[in-house]
This record gives C-alpha cells, structure tokens and sequence, in this order.
C-alpha cells in the first residue's frame, strides 16, 4: 500500500520558460564564479550539476565546495527572483493533484538538487509549500548527497516515517530514474519532454497517480 509520495519539483511540478542548463552556466553561474575569482569551464560544470562528477570535484580549481556552492545558490535565488517577477516560472496545470493526495491522507515529501531555500521559494509561489510534511533540497554537510545518491530519498522516507516499499518516487528526468533504483524506491516518471528508461511507471498527468493508488490499495 502507498502510503507516502516524494516529488521532484523544477521540471516535475514547476518549469522554467527559456530554461537550459547551459543558458543558467553561461549568464548565471560565470558572473558568480567570476565574483570567487574562478572559471570552471561548461563541461566540468555540467558533469558536477550532473552528478557526474562530484560536487566536491570544485575542489581541483582551488575553492571549498561548500563555499562554491553556496556561492552559486545565492545567484540561483537571484535568477528565480527575476524569472518570477516577469512571469516566466510556471506551475503545470496537474500540480492541484498535490491537494487531492493530501486529502487522501498520503504523506507528500519534496525533494530536490536545489537549496533549501531555492526550493521552498517556488514551491511557495505557487502555493503548494504546506502541502508537503517534507521538504529538502542540497544538504552543504554531504552536497554530494544530491540525485543520483540516494541520501535525500532516504533521509526523506525515515522524517515521513515510511518503509521504502510503501513509496513512490515521482520525478522527469534521468537523475530521478537513477536515484529512485539507488535507493530502493519505485519510480514514476512524469514524461514532460522524453521517456527515460528504467522506471517503473509512467505517466503523462500527475491525475493518473490517484488511479495508481488506487490499484495499489
């Protein structure tokens, strides 16, 4: 029986317009590394926001990875901000399954690569932060924590109080595929833009979750 769902959030529950990783590194991330005195070029970024590479791997340039990454969540919130004021940050319409889980009485947990803080700032925006009896982004005490390690997945499921087994993983990208199979739980992609393989579900609506609940029961 599902007794608790954890849902990735950017591109799961809320979209950026224009969003691409690489646009965020080169208008975002290189004025802030620039601020440290560093410049790490696009694919070593791309592989440490990938997983990769670890997060720590910043190390190798000469900067604390606690610090880097703080740094760049700092900038982070600045562009959220910014793409929030101008309208350009997007809950998708099925995001209202959100309230008919919790009216069922499953448990909602948040988990995402992003801050704390980055993380709770969209969530908030579109009214769904209180919603969720759980929500995690990065942890700086093990930021090598982050999807496609398990660490989130697990720290969430033992604060819900659940077993593994009475768990869906819901999320849209490859990160979410893999970190669900590394820790146990079984996944539901939501295919907002290509299918992933290995899940163990997929969908096309977050709605179908209810009836994948209710198969479950």
């Amino acid at each position: 029986m599902i007794k608790a769902i954890i849902f990735d959030v950017d591109e799961t529950l809320v979209y950026y317009e224009g969003y691409s990783l690489r646009e965020w590194y080169e208008s975002i991330a290189i004025p802030a590394m620039k601020e440290l005195g560093i410049l790490i070029d696009w694919e070593t970024f791309r592989k440490m926001a990938k997983g990769e590479l670890p997060r720590s791997y910043v190390e190798n340039f000469g900067i604390d990875h606690v610090e880097f990454w703080r740094a760049m969540d700092r900038a982070n919130r600045r562009y959220r901000e910014k793409l929030l004021k101008e309208g350009k940050i997007h809950a998708y319409p099925d995001v209202d399954v959100i309230k008919k889980l919790k009216a069922k009485g499953i448990k909602l947990a948040a988990v995402s690569n992003a801050s704390q803080d980055n993380t709770e700032l969209v969530l908030r925006a579109f009214g769904l932060l209180n919603y969720f009896d759980v929500v995690l982004g990065k942890d700086y005490s093990y930021l090598d924590g982050v999807k496609p390690n398990p660490y989130l997945l697990e720290k969430a499921t033992n604060i819900l109080g659940v077993k593994k087994e009475e768990t869906l993983l819901v999320g849209d990208s490859e990160l979410d595929v893999k970190a669900g199979k590394n820790a146990g739980i079984k996944v539901v992609q939501i295919v907002r833009d290509k299918r992933v393989e290995g899940a163990d579900y997929y969908i096309t609506n977050l709605n179908e979750l209810l009836d994948l609940i209710e198969r479950d029961s």
